[in-house]
């Protein structure tokens, strides 16, 4: 379920640059995509927490700054006609194959313990841990 949090952290992070770029236009600031943005934000934040529980810090923030990276490039190229340059889509490509290999080499998530109750032995009189001794 981390990896699916950390996809999902990824995705909101395009989000917000979106909302920055909307947000001004010739007339000025547009509040409601600033308002988009920062809903982006917190959810992407949101689901980023969520992953580093059992995701490694360093594995979970490069594969979600990847994702939003790689997805707000498509978004410039498909909804502002930036460049496609052939050499920008292959330095894309490669932080894509960055977030494949971290995916294919972080260890496995450690599975969930669960907490057994236990009961404490006794203390037995003249023992260290019986204060009442």
């Amino acid at each position: 379920m981390a990896w699916v949090y950390l996809v999902l952290a990824g995705l909101m992070e395009i989000g917000w640059p979106l909302g920055l770029k909307y947000g001004w236009n010739a007339s000025g600031v547009r509040f409601w995509p600033l308002v988009g943005a920062g809903l982006s934000m917190a959810a992407s934040g949101t689901f980023l927490f969520l992953a580093q529980r059992t995701i490694p810090m360093g594995t979970a923030y490069a594969v979600w700054t990847g994702i939003g990276s790689v997805g707000a490039f498509v978004a410039g190229i498909v909804l502002f006609k930036e460049p496609a340059a052939a050499a920008r889509i292959v330095c894309v490509l490669l932080i894509v194959a960055g977030i494949v290999g971290l995916k294919a080499f972080s260890p496995a998530a450690p599975k969930p313990k669960v907490a057994v109750a236990s009961q404490q032995p006794e203390a037995e009189p003249g023992d260290a841990a019986n204060p009442a001794s």
